[in-house]
C-alpha cells in the first residue's frame, strides 16, 4: 500500500491520464473543486478538465494529465467528504463481470452475527467476525472458530435469521438487474455460507454464487463446515476466472466492505469499496460512503434512464 491510502500504483499509474468521477453536495461542489484543484496543482498535478457527468446533476469528473491514482484519491477524498468517488488509470467503461461480497455490501447484515443470535452468542461471535473484517486476524481461522460456537443450533434458525433479519441494502436490486441488462455477468462471491447466499442471489438475480457451506447433522449445526473455505485468495481467484472466460482485455468490477475482500478489489479492473473497513477501502480504485448502491451506476456513467429499477 501507498502512505497515501492508496494501492502501490504499477509504473504507468503515476505518468498515465488519470480519471476521476466522484459524487458529492452540489451547495459546496464548487468551492470544495477549488481547495482540490490548489492542492493538486501544489503536487504538480494541475487538472486538465473538471465537468459534470450525464448521469447525474451532483457526478463530476476530473481529468489530470498525470499523478498518483492513490495519492489523488487521497486528496479528493479529503476536500470532497463524504463522497463516492472512482480514479482511474484507464476509460471507466460498464463491465463484463461483476463479483461482490455480500455481507454488508449486498445486503446490510452479517449472517453469522444474526445466526449467532438465535444461539444467545451474538455479542461474542459479532466481536471476531469485526476483527476479521478489519484484518486483525486469519480469516480462515476466525471463521472455523465462529462456525465451531454454532455447534447444535437448530438448522431452522436458518430459515428464521433469513425471514426475519436479512434485507437487501438500498439499491442492490437496480445494480445488479441495471448491470445484467447492459450485459455484464454477476457474481456473489462470499466467506458467508450458501444457505444464505443462494436465497440472497435468487432474491437480487445473481448469476452464480460461490460461498462456504455449514456442516449438519440430525437437524443441527455440527459446528463445522464442508468443503473448501472461500476467503480473500479464493474471491480474487473467481473473479480472475471470470474474466478470464471472457478475455483477456475483459472489464471487471468488484465490490465489498472487509480485509478479505482486498485481494479482488485490488485484481478487478475498477475496485469498489462500499462503506468499507480501512484495509478494503486502501486496496480499491475507490469506494461509496454517502450514496446507496446506484452510486456505483453513476460512477460507471449509466444515465438514470438506463436503470432497470429492483
Amino acid at each position: 500500500m501507498s502512505a497515501s491510502g492508496g494501492r502501490v500504483p504499477e509504473s504507468d499509474e503515476v505518468s498515465a491520464m488519470l480519471i476521476a468521477r466522484l459524487l458529492a453536495d452540489t451547495a459546496t461542489l464548487a468551492e470544495k473543486l477549488d481547495a482540490a484543484r490548489g492542492e493538486l496543482d501544489t503536487r504538480g498535478w494541475p487538472v486538465a478538465m473538471a465537468e459534470t457527468v450525464a448521469s447525474g446533476e451532483d457526478a463530476i469528473e476530473i481529468l489530470l494529465p498525470e499523478g498518483d491514482a492513490g495519492e489523488v484519491r487521497a486528496i479528493l477524498g479529503k476536500h470532497f467528504s463524504p463522497c463516492d468517488l472512482l480514479v482511474a488509470t484507464r476509460e471507466i467503461a460498464i463491465p463484463q463481470v461483476f463479483v461482490s461480497d455480500m455481507d454488508s455490501t449486498m445486503i446490510g447484515q452479517e449472517c453469522i452475527d444474526e445466526l449467532a443470535d438465535f444461539a444467545g452468542i451474538k455479542p461474542h461471535i459479532a466481536a471476531i467476525t469485526e476483527r476479521a473484517m478489519q484484518g486483525e486476524l486469519d480469516f480462515r481461522a476466525a471463521l472455523r472458530e465462529r462456525v465451531g460456537l454454532l455447534a447444535g443450533l437448530g438448522e431452522a434458525a436458518i430459515g428464521e435469521c433469513l425471514a426475519e433479519r436479512v434485507r437487501p441494502m438500498a439499491g442492490a436490486k437496480t445494480l445488479v438487474a441495471t448491470l445484467k441488462s447492459l450485459g455484464c455477468k454477476t457474481v456473489l462471491v462470499t466467506g458467508g455460507f450458501h444457505a444464505f447466499a443462494d436465497p440472497v442471489a435468487e432474491e437480487l438475480g445473481f448469476d452464480r454464487v460461490v460461498a462456504n457451506r455449514l456442516a449438519t447433522a440430525g437437524g443441527k449445526l455440527t459446528g463445522g463446515l464442508d468443503g473448501a473455505i472461500t476467503d480473500g485468495a479464493i474471491k480474487a481467484q473467481v473473479l480472475t476466472e471470470e474474466a478470464a472466460q471472457l478475455g483477456g482485455n475483459a472489464v471487471s468490477l468488484a465490490m465489498g466492505d472487509g480485509a478479505n475482500d482486498a485481494p479482488m478489489l485490488q485484481t478487478a479492473t475498477f475496485g469498489i469499496a462500499y462503506r468499507a473497513k480501512p484495509k478494503a477501502r486502501e486496496a480499491a480504485d475507490g469506494w461509496i460512503e454517502r450514496g446507496d448502491l446506484t452510486a456505483v451506476l453513476e460512477l460507471l456513467g449509466v444515465p438514470k434512464q438506463d436503470w432497470v429499477r429492483g
